[in-house]
């Protein structure tokens, strides 16, 4: 019974494995008005094709939150996930820093 076991465990690991690690991005929240809903502001330095310079792009993120006292200004890692509602396909995975207030 043990060998079944540990062979469910190395199949379960396998097919996590081969999907793929989830994408990550870390933002800082601009809105915490809904209830179990944060949007998440990410900045990414993209060059510019024909100047040759860095320019700074922003996209917001709704994401789903479970965490208590998350508030505008902190810092938090989203993660990719199932469609949990028409914009949401994100979820907030951990506060990174806090907002100085």
């Amino acid at each position: 019974m043990e060998e079944t076991n540990t062979t469910n465990e190395a199949s379960t690991a396998s097919v996590a494995q081969a999907r793929g690690r989830r994408a990550e991005k870390i933002g800082i929240i601009a809105s915490d008005k809904m209830q179990k809903t944060v949007v998440v502001r990410v900045d990414r330095l993209v060059k510019h094709p024909t100047y040759k310079r860095y320019v700074r792009r922003r996209s917001k993120f709704m994401a789903h939150n479970e965490i208590e006292g998350v508030s505008i200004g902190d810092q938090v890692r989203i993660v990719e996930t199932r469609p949990l509602s028409a914009h949401k396909r994100w979820r907030v995975v951990e506060v990174l820093r806090k907002a100085s207030k």
